[in-house]
């Protein structure tokens, strides 16, 4: 996911232009070594007891953590503090308990949306049809929390969340702000993280969500390969998996072939006809006949409008539209003509989410997407409440919950790949286990794409180790009650001894 915005946690929030304007000229009256100053450090760990109960009525009682982590170079010197929430369950055997570490993705986005929304033992309804940024989200007990059998570490990256960077911006840039670098540091802060808590004996786990689909394979094959840390499973919600899957669109077919099952399934949802027979249609025309006719090009016209004719029956637009853009609908077209006729457009991270078209005489769709701004208020306000008041833990920079600048700025964002990270890490480790889930009607990171790379990996032993799973539902298809019960019974076997 991508965005920016935030909250500061125990003071209002200042006018940015403004604050940056008073810093620039109060640099001008005050000492240079003052002007200078180091960044405030986070303040130390906090830890507090709690208890939740469970979907089976049984009370577990845990200890929360919130603190941060430093990150520092090659001499020692400070570049960065990276926060984080830990929660270990009471009376257990912490040398064979797993503990798993949680990561969103962007690149930019903090760890708020797995842990508050999916696996904490706290949880927060969100991103879901009707509701709005100012509806009331009160924070409730997860009865589904992944903490049954599983500590949880929800990381955020350096400029997510609390985390923060001690160094001028061109150097947090080379330390922290790309692919590579991004892999190396957070290895380290899992590592660093299991040895100061005692748990390097415990079965780890990664989970990941969305551009976690290219951090977390990364940083298994590093972790296993440079920090000497073996890792249990790797799970991935939503994953972008390799973005060539949309490059070059005016030549390669891949960008049209990955994302047409999810427009097809949104259109066979609003019809009740959602089946996972009716996608498997879908999927064989996608890599068939579609992908033929795209090819074919000027060589064969009546390809081009064959292609275009399929396409509008299967997603549901007029076909002469379909027809002037030559079978090939982006996301844009899609998410603004779908419910046009209503003045609103649908959400690219689950159609059935929508919000009113502010300009609806555009020739192009403006405005923001409903669930990925609009979760931004109660996601913010419910984490920065739970971390600074319930759990005490009061750091007092901004809490950045999606980062834009960062994410515009991120190092080597085009042309990822995460598939042989995977194929490397689990060669490694024939015991690994592999996970990846997504949702059907998920226009952002579509499920077709990770599916088409998911069969190029070879079984490597056990071809049971590695699953791929499809649930109802968008980009956080675990919003939906039986999808998220559907998953959950699917993650108790990537933590299961056996297959």
């Amino acid at each position: 996911m991508r965005g920016g915005a935030g909250a500061i946690a125990g003071a209002p929030r200042i006018g940015r232009s403004v604050a940056c304007l008073a810093a620039a000229f109060l640099t001008l009256l005050v000492p240079v070594a003052a002007a200078e100053a180091e960044p405030a450090k986070l303040p130390d760990a906090v830890t507090r007891q709690a208890s939740v109960r469970l979907s089976d009525g049984k009370a577990l009682a845990y200890q929360v953590t919130a603190g941060a982590l430093p990150v520092e170079g090659p001499g020692g010197e400070l570049l960065g503090e990276v926060s984080y929430t830990a929660y270990v369950a009471a009376g257990q055997d912490r040398g064979r308990r797993p503990v798993t570490f949680a990561f969103n993705g962007g690149p930019g986005a903090s760890s708020v949306f797995l842990h508050i929304g999916l696996l904490g033992p706290k949880r927060v309804d969100f991103a879901i049809a009707g509701s709005t940024p100012s509806d009331a989200t009160p924070l409730l007990d997860n009865p589904d929390t992944w903490l049954a059998f599983t500590d949880l570490v929800f990381v955020d990256p350096v400029g997510t969340g609390f985390s923060k960077a001690h160094v001028a911006p061109d150097t947090a840039r080379k330390h922290f702000f790309g692919t590579d670098q991004d892999a190396d540091y957070l290895s380290g802060f899992v590592a660093r993280w299991l040895a100061k808590n005692g748990r390097m004996a415990s079965p780890k786990y990664l989970v990941g969500e969305s551009y976690a689909g290219i951090r977390v394979p990364k940083m298994a094959y590093r972790l296993v390969k440079v920090e000497g840390v073996a890792i249990s499973g790797i799970i991935l919600l939503s994953p972008m998996l390799n973005t060539v899957m949309s490059a070059e669109p005016d030549i390669s077919p891949l960008p049209w072939v990955s994302r047409l099952p999810s427009m097809a399934a949104t259109h066979l949802e609003r019809q009740g006809k959602l089946t996972d027979a009716a996608i498997r249609d879908v999927e064989d025309y996608a890599r068939g006949e579609y992908i033929r006719d795209l090819m074919l090009g000027r060589e064969d016209p009546a390809a081009a409008v064959r292609a275009a004719d399929k396409v509008a029956d299967l997603i549901g637009l007029p076909t002469e539209m379909v027809r002037r853009l030559g079978g090939r609908v982006s996301n844009l077209v899609y998410t603004r003509e779908l419910e046009k006729a209503k003045g609103v457009f649908v959400s690219a991270y689950d159609p059935v989410v929508t919000n009113f078209d502010p300009y609806p005489f555009s020739a192009e769709r403006q405005g923001d997407d409903a669930i990925l701004q609009g979760s931004i208020a109660p996601l913010t306000s419910s984490i920065v409440h739970y971390v600074t008041q319930d759990i005490g833990w009061k750091p007092e920079n901004t809490y950045m919950t999606l980062n834009i600048p960062l994410n515009r700025s991120w190092e080597s964002k085009e042309g990822l790949e995460s598939a042989s990270d995977l194929r490397k890490a689990m060669a490694m480790d024939g015991n690994m286990k592999l996970l990846i889930s997504h949702g059907y009607t998920d226009l952002r990171t579509p499920y077709f794409a990770s599916k088409l790379v998911f069969g190029q990996l070879p079984p490597m032993g056990d071809a049971g180790r590695a699953r791929f799973t499809v649930y109802p539902g968008g980009h956080m298809f675990y919003s939906r009650a039986d999808s998220r019960a559907a998953y959950m019974r699917d993650v108790r076997w990537a933590y299961s001894r056996g297959n």
